[in-house]
């Protein structure tokens, strides 16, 4: 293994997939960066390229200001770093992980001595690096200021501010979003099969109609945040009849009616709560009322 020293920009620790993609990215544009994993093998290619490999965790995290992990999940990067002295250092973490596991590393870490940046990845291994790649972060502004160039050789870095819940919170909403969107092009591709026509044409249909959908979002997003959901171009109503209308095709053609029957459901609860009339983003306010029935209201 290379030896090491306090001159590295950055020690990044998990080589999993994602963590190899910015390891790389990091090093085909210049970064001087230590790497450590757990299995030494992931880290041959990454070495044989010129990137330094540590023996230890703590050796990684000695020899760089920042460090950035990318594991499994906030318990093992917390697990990982146990033992290892934090003090003055820089502490980026991109694993996977809900609001309060971030606030409750970044309360740990800001006792041990470092300034924590929690961060979430929009994108896969292989958009790393490109325009695509997304990096949400959120916590100490000094910590983002010292990672922001770093990152930014990674993916287009946002910061949504000091809560160090808000990466986590965000991209949830993604996930949310992206996994329910793509539920419902499953099923229309299905739909395409029942009716004998092309998938791959089916899925050009949709790429181009994406810009049209994310505009439609981003009115949804503004009526929920103002509270207005008067005069809408398209009622929830409707909504509810096109979901009540794509289950009958899908009884009509025999194939699974687990996504329409769904759909049709949570429109259905707007229907019987008077909200015909409103714009479908009114759905935020069954959703309101189902927490509050839980006592999670906001």
């Amino acid at each position: 293994m290379h030896s090491h020293s306090t001159t590295h920009e950055a020690a990044l620790i998990g080589l999993g997939a994602m963590g190899v993609a910015l390891a790389r990215a990091a090093a085909t544009k210049g970064r001087r960066i230590i790497v450590w994993n757990r299995t030494s093998a992931k880290a041959a290619p990454l070495e044989a390229a010129g990137v330094t490999v540590a023996a230890s965790v703590a050796a990684a995290v000695a020899a760089s200001p920042v460090v950035i992990v990318c594991v499994t999940d906030y318990p093992a990067t917390r697990s990982l770093l146990e033992s290892v002295e934090l003090a003055g250092k820089t502490l980026v973490q991109l694993s996977t992980g809900t609001p309060q596991e971030a606030r409750e590393l970044a309360a740990w870490a800001t006792a041990r001595g470092a300034r924590y940046l929690d961060g979430a990845i929009l994108a896969v291994p292989s958009q790393i690096g490109g325009p695509h790649a997304n990096i949400m972060t959120a916590g100490a502004p000094e910590a983002f200021a010292a990672a922001q160039a770093l990152l930014a050789d990674m993916g287009a870095v946002r910061f949504a501010g000091e809560p160090p819940g808000a990466a986590a919170a965000l991209d949830f909403g993604v996930l949310a979003s992206l996994f329910g969107a793509l539920l419902g092009f499953y099923h229309g591709a299905r739909l395409m099969e029942s009716e004998g026509l092309p998938v791959d044409s089916f899925g050009e249909l949709m790429a181009a109609t994406a810009p049209a959908i994310g505009e439609m979002i981003r009115i949804d997003a503004d009526a929920i945040h103002h509270g207005r959901y008067e005069a809408p171009e398209a009622s929830l109503e409707i909504c509810w009849r096109s979901m009540e209308l794509l289950g009958r095709h899908a009884r009509e053609a025999a194939i699974d009616v687990s996504f329409p029957d769904f759909a049709a459901a949570m429109f259905q609860r707007g229907m019987a709560a008077g909200l015909g009339q409103e714009a479908p983003a009114a759905m935020i306010k069954v959703l309101r009322a189902g927490s509050a029935a839980k006592g999670a209201g906001r």
